[in-house]
């Protein structure tokens, strides 16, 4: 699946937007060069837990791409970033508004030298708008958006979601935003810039609320782990004080699920005779159906309601995920390649196939400045300028 075997990336992002957007590409077959600093490369590596002497989030954004360490603060740093991406086909950076401008990197200073360059930028705020120097990272996206505000459960301090979606979000959309433009230019055969920002992709996460508070003037907020838009559609207990997730969406599914749990009077009691009746009465209907669920066991309500085709999960741990046999058929944890330095890790796969293939897999996460002599090798530089390079400590 190297759909993007011949695309080159100059990589200048770090933390995890960027490199979730980078290794995507490389995910795909592009070649990433990582651009990091010497003294120390992306900040992830410094992420805890370290495992093996390596931190885990960097192990977790960064495979397919070789680590380049050049010192960008030096001009004679920036013009080695300038001429790779002179032979780019892409060049991805996560400066703040105004930073790549200033290190000679701003988007009309690169596509002059390369005009069918698709230049790719992701802040946390954006490039307008009052707020657009402001560092972003993902909670302060998931807060400015509305995210936590809706979060978690009524009453309870703000929860932000542990998993970083807006960080991951903003990456899948720079992603995205990038192979439209390289379509394009195999259209024009001009370059184009392509933005993205951690605060648009929180608001675009939030839609189906916005629009909802549009329709009702009311403003949503936590809901535990229920839906805005459908009942019952949430987790319900059962008898080992475990929690089964019933999402019976359609008045079909709700009629199946109270006929198999027994209570078969609910689909036809008027008052949850639609989902936006039960939607509107969901504490009622909830007390109504836990009281059944709660005579099962977890594993005994799952078999019920799966057999009577009624959607269902339990809730699983990152533990049980990791070792589920379904998860795993779906190939999403293969081993690393032979002789990797950590050789009982298993990636977490890209969930996209084709052709039933999935990720190319070709590098794992590269140790710091592990590529270096040899992309400048392939860039032109020779041993003598390699050398001179790294004793003025602009190279590592």
């Amino acid at each position: 699946m190297m759909t993007l075997d011949e695309i080159t990336v100059v990589d200048l992002t770090q933390n995890v937007a960027g490199p979730y957007c980078t290794q995507l590409l490389g995910d795909f077959g592009a070649s990433v060069i990582k651009i990091e600093r010497p003294d120390g490369g992306d900040d992830v590596r410094r992420f805890a837990p370290l495992w093996h002497g390596e931190a885990a989030p960097y192990l977790s954004y960064n495979r397919n791409k070789q680590s380049v360490c050049v010192d960008i603060s030096h001009s004679r740093g920036r013009e080695i970033v300038r001429r790779l991406a002179r032979e780019a086909d892409v060049f991805v950076h996560s400066m703040k508004p105004g930073s790549a401008e200033s290190h000679g990197f701003s988007y009309e200073q690169l596509r002059d030298e390369n005009p069918r360059l698709i230049y790719a930028c992701i802040s946390g705020f954006g490039e307008k708008g009052p707020l657009r120097n402001l560092p972003g990272y993902d909670p302060l996206g998931q807060a400015y958006s509305g995210i936590i505000s809706v979060n978690g459960h009524p009453g309870s301090p703000p929860a932000r979601v542990v998993v970083p979606i807006i960080d991951m979000g903003s990456g899948l959309w720079l992603f995205t935003g990038i192979l439209a433009a390289l379509l394009e230019r195999n259209r024009t055969g001009k370059g184009a810039k392509v933005t993205t920002s951690l605060l648009e992709t929180g608001v675009t996460w939030t839609t189906l609320l916005i629009m909802n508070y549009q329709a009702t003037g009311q403003v949503p907020g936590p809901a535990g782990s229920a839906s805005p838009a459908a009942a019952p559609y949430e987790a319900f207990r059962t008898r080992d004080d475990s929690w089964v997730l019933i999402a019976a969406g359609n008045d079909r599914l709700f009629s199946r699920l109270c006929n198999v749990l027994g209570c078969a009077s609910l689909s036809v009691d008027p008052r949850f005779a639609s989902n936006p009746d039960r939607v509107a009465r969901r504490d009622e209907l909830h007390e109504l159906l836990e009281s059944v669920t709660q005579r099962y066991s977890t594993d005994e309500l799952i078999d019920l309601l799966r057999e009577a085709e009624v959607p269902a999960s339990r809730i699983n741990t990152i533990d049980q995920v990791f070792a589920d046999e379904h998860v795993n058929a779906l190939g999403m944890f293969p081993p690393v390649l032979p002789g990797f330095r950590i050789p009982e890790m298993k990636l977490v796969e890209i969930p996209v196939s084709i052709n039933g293939q999935k990720s190319a897999k070709r590098i794992m996460p590269p140790r710091l400045g592990e590529h270096t002599d040899i992309v400048l090798r392939n860039a032109g530089y020779s041993s003598e300028d390699l050398q001179a390079l790294r004793k003025e400590k602009i190279i590592n």
